[in-house]
């Protein structure tokens, strides 16, 4: 079978049921920068930019962010709020692949299904669109976001040693991955979490998403990338 190459995202929003995915624009920065200040800023321990200790900091770097298409940065918007942003990026056509990146969620849209969600969405449209590969890239100290890695049903494939410096110092950089051939029961898995019946009166959910994807995880190293010595958050350059 002849692979075609997908097209690259465009500049359009994401509709979901607890969120909705919209190009970042300088409109979002004083709302984000008002959501991000709840955190203590350990967020942006792994990330290349921040903390930014005024809405002008943040307002100049978002500038900056969207004059570019590849990352592609879209804030996540609750019930009209947009509480946090990621990316699409390191877009690839030609080999069918794609990653999210630049996760930046504030203290209110963490551990939601809206952020749960935003994922999706990106899973979603990738594969949807024809994408072979969609990856997840993080500090490989990042014990947080490794985590999620796997809790999102993307398997883990080592770590680049030395790979870059950020801010200073080493990263070892972990990948993690899902393919195409996996999309379907990634599908299913995030929509039954998703669904509304998954959870109690008191929001407390049914299924966890980690039992839904534990099937498709690739076993042989789950387990090691899982377990780092030091501890970290899910902010990072993914």
């Amino acid at each position: 079978m002849t692979f075609t190459p997908p097209p690259r995202p465009a500049r359009a929003p994401l509709q979901g049921r607890y969120c909705r995915l919209e190009p970042l624009g300088a409109a979002h920065a004083p709302a984000l920068f008002a959501a991000f200040a709840a955190d203590d800023g350990h967020m942006w321990d792994y990330m290349p930019n921040g903390p930014f200790d005024t809405l002008s900091a943040y307002s100049a770097w978002l500038k900056g962010a969207i004059a570019v298409d590849d990352p592609l940065q879209f804030a996540v918007v609750v019930d009209g709020v947009p509480l946090g942003t990621l990316s699409l990026l390191r877009i690839d056509p030609a080999a069918g692949s794609i990653e999210v990146g630049y996760i930046s969620f504030s203290p209110a849209l963490q551990r939601s299904r809206a952020a749960t969600e935003a994922i999706y969405l990106t899973l979603k449209w990738s594969f949807e669109a024809g994408y072979r590969r969609f990856e997840w890239k993080c500090n490989a100290l990042n014990l947080a976001s490794r985590r999620a890695a796997l809790r999102y049903g993307l398997s883990y494939e080592g770590v680049f040693r030395q790979a870059t410096v950020v801010k200073g110092r080493n990263r070892d950089t972990a990948w993690f991955a899902a393919i195409d051939g996996e999309w379907p029961a990634l599908r299913t898995a995030f929509e039954t979490w998703l669904d509304a019946g998954n959870f109690d009166g008191e929001g407390r959910q049914r299924q966890a998403l980690s039992d839904l994807t534990a099937g498709i995880v690739a076993p042989s190293m789950a387990g090691e990338a899982a377990s780092r010595p030091e501890p970290g958050r899910l902010g990072d350059v993914v």
